[in-house]
């Protein structure tokens, strides 16, 4: 019986666990600190037809009041550093590695490649399922693979990048393969070679040395850190919208109603639009209502200051959603992945 089983926890509080510190509980909870402890994790779910919901650093997730079935964290934190030819070098990666902290090890060994990703909060298992980004750089531009047990028949599998299916803050982990598999291990080549990637706004006039990763390191910490809330401190799961990509049409309307309107074209022809800038054109940007609101120095963070619930947070950022709607006709999407409530 599932009751015999020390290392398996019931009624887990999750309040902690998620950076919008949302009320939250687990109705079973499950520690992995090794690999054999993730396939254990999924055989129990398994065995017990619960769903298995896998939580990382609870920075992009909305947790319900209960998430139900099998929750499973997997802490795994080795990194493994191998030369590779022409100055490459191969990292591989455990799933339960605070990624700030991966990038800060790999910019102090004059590696190239994720200095442009600082600050990004969260564990690394979780960066491919989001294909995290941020200054023009994407964690699939350095991922080689992914390894994972598969729930679906226990195995430990390898996918390469290209079965990863990365897009704009999207992967097959997001669509075919959602709640099918628990990553616990990635892959990437960085380069000892310096490749600067200083396009993205304002950030070249920031970095004091273009030929430093660590110089490109200290200056996006530097921007991110005056326009975003640390969670820690105000409760928040970054950007709470995605950039939409809408047609080459729509951007031209809007261009030549407001000329200064950030935008970046796609290799696909549509443009890429900044959410923030929309929602601050609404006037929205510091506006809080009840136990939440849009934080006053970025318009994509929304922030939590206690007491307030799921269903309001939610319903919150729907009129953010309808009055970009009504002022733009662009949909905005939401960024951090919901988990599906416990039925009770």
């Amino acid at each position: 019986m599932p009751d015999s089983i020390p290392e398996l926890q019931a009624d887990h509080d999750l309040g902690h666990a998620n950076t919008l510190a949302l009320p939250s509980r687990a109705e079973r909870f499950w520690l992995a600190r090794r690999e054999c402890d993730v396939v254990r994790g999924v055989e129990l779910a398994n065995r017990h037809d619960w769903d298995l919901t896998v939580l990382g650093g609870g920075s992009n997730v909305l947790l319900p009041p209960v998430v139900g079935g099998l929750t499973l964290r997997a802490e795994l934190d080795d990194v493994s550093f191998m030369a590779g030819e022409g100055g490459a070098v191969h990292v591989e990666v455990g799933a339960g590695v605070n990624w700030h902290a991966l990038v800060q090890r790999c910019v102090a060994r004059e590696l190239w490649g994720i200095e442009n990703l600082a600050l990004i909060p969260g564990l690394a298992g979780a960066a491919p399922i989001q294909n995290i980004g941020a200054y023009g750089v994407e964690i699939g531009d350095v991922l080689d693979w992914v390894e994972l047990v598969d729930r679906r028949d226990g195995q430990r599998r390898q996918l390469r990048r290209e079965a990863c299916e990365l897009g704009y803050r999207d992967s097959v982990f997001k669509r075919e393969l959602a709640n099918q598999v628990v990553i616990t291990r990635l892959g990437l080549t960085l380069s000892t070679r310096p490749s600067p990637k200083l396009g993205y706004g304002a950030l070249g006039d920031r970095v004091a040395d273009p030929s430093s990763a660590q110089a490109i390191f200290e200056a996006i910490c530097a921007i991110r850190r005056e326009k975003l809330p640390d969670p820690l401190v105000t409760p928040n799961a970054g950007s709470f919208f995605k950039n939409p990509l809408v047609s080459r049409s729509l951007a031209d309307r809007l261009l030549s109603a407001a000329p200064s309107m950030p935008h970046y074209p796609q290799p696909d022809g549509r443009v890429k639009l900044a959410a923030g800038w929309l929602i601050d054109q609404c006037g929205l940007r510091g506006f809080r209502e009840g136990a939440f609101g849009i934080h006053d120095r970025q318009a994509l963070v929304l922030v939590h200051f206690g007491g307030g619930s799921l269903e309001e947070l939610l319903s919150f950022s729907e009129r953010i959603v309808g009055a970009v709607r009504a002022a733009f006709g662009v949909v905005l999407e939401r960024e951090p992945r919901g988990i599906q409530t416990a039925a009770l």
